[in-house]
Formats: C-alpha cells, structure tokens, sequence
C-alpha cells in the first residue's frame, strides 16, 4: 500500500469549476465558500474571520489557514499565536446578550506531518489573542467593521501563572490582566510587546 503522506496545501482562487470526469460542472469554489461561510456571526464562522483578521493585521496571510496546527497563527516575526473569539450578538433568537468568555485550556498537541500527539499538556502557542465582536447592536452589526472588535493579546506565561481556572477566562478577568483593549491598527505591536514578554519571562 502506498504510503498516505500530508497532502500540501494549495491556494485556491473561487474560480476553480467542480467537473464532472473531463465536463465542466456550471458552478465554481467560490460558489462553496458563499454557501458556506456567509453567515459569519455564526461561532465557527466567527472564529475564522477573527483568525483572517489578525492574519491581515501582522501581515500573515501569505500562508493558508491550517485548520490542524497546534495553534491559529504563525507572525512572520517568529510569534506563534492562538487565536480566541467571543461576541455579546449570536446568530440565533436570545433572550438577552451572551455572557462573555474565552476557553483557553492546555492541549495535547497533534502533528499532522506525522500524525502523532504530544504527551504533555500545553498552551502551544507563544502569545494568546482575544478576539470580542463588541458591537452589542444587533441592526448594525457588522464583522467586517474592525471597530466593533476588541482585542486583548495575552503573553501564554500569563495564563500559564494564573491561579484561577486553567480552562476558560472570563472578560472580567481578561480585562484585569490586560487593560483596555487594543484596537485593530495596533494589534502588530501589541503581539511583539506580548511574545517579548513571553520570552522574558523565560521557560515554562
């Protein structure tokens, strides 16, 4: 039997034809996506667009989203990051505006080069970065507005040392580590102020 490797990754335009053998089918990739992901106040849509977001905001979206990493995000400077995403506005019927917080928990980490996980529980990545869709109007809401995201990035020693729960953090407790949020335009420097502080605090 031939031995099944990891199939690269490869950039697709939305103009690739589904086909039927050698017949051209009359509907495209980019036809999938819009039936697919168009809702994105939904939560796993919302999660992505958070990731493409901080993507485009450290220059990183060279490199296709791998949905199997350890961890969301690779900053070209050398910065992994997890990528975490909350929002007060659903896409379903609510009562009253969602409660606010983030999971957060350590991981066994799975290597998709060779199929094995890890043994130890970790936080893989360097840097955490919250991402809140804030916006608590549900008229207006709009994912595509980067003003109505806040964003609070985390160096992982941080979480690593709390002495509350290790699993989830709520935005009380965010808010208490971080500050104020960052806004969109200021999440580069936010991320290498949080990977620098990571690294000097030294090994977990």
């Amino acid at each position: 039997m031939t031995e099944l490797g990891r199939i690269p990754q490869e950039r697709q335009s939305g103009s690739e034809l589904f086909h039927d053998g050698d017949r051209e089918l009359d509907f495209n990739l980019l036809g999938f996506w819009r039936w697919s992901a168009s809702d994105i106040v939904s939560n796993a849509t919302r999660g992505v667009l958070a990731e493409y977001l901080i993507a485009n905001a450290i220059g990183a979206v060279d490199r296709i989203r791998d949905e199997w990493a350890a961890y969301d995000l690779y900053d070209p400077r050398g910065i992994s990051i997890e990528v975490k995403s909350a929002a007060y506005i659903q896409s379903w019927k609510q009562d009253r505006l969602s409660t606010i917080s983030f999971n957060c928990p350590k991981t066994l980490a799975w290597d998709p080069e060779t199929n094995r996980q890890s043994t130890e529980k970790r936080r893989q990545a360097k840097v955490y970065a919250f991402a809140l869709l804030a916006h608590q109007d549900q008229t207006t809401l709009d994912p595509l507005d980067v003003s109505q995201w806040e964003f609070y990035v985390i160096p992982t020693v941080v979480l690593d040392r709390r002495e509350r729960s290790q699993h989830s953090i709520t935005l009380k407790s965010l808010r208490d580590l971080h500050g104020e949020p960052v806004a969109y335009s200021g999440l580069r420097d936010a991320i290498g102020k949080a990977a620098a502080a990571h690294d000097a605090a030294g090994p977990r």
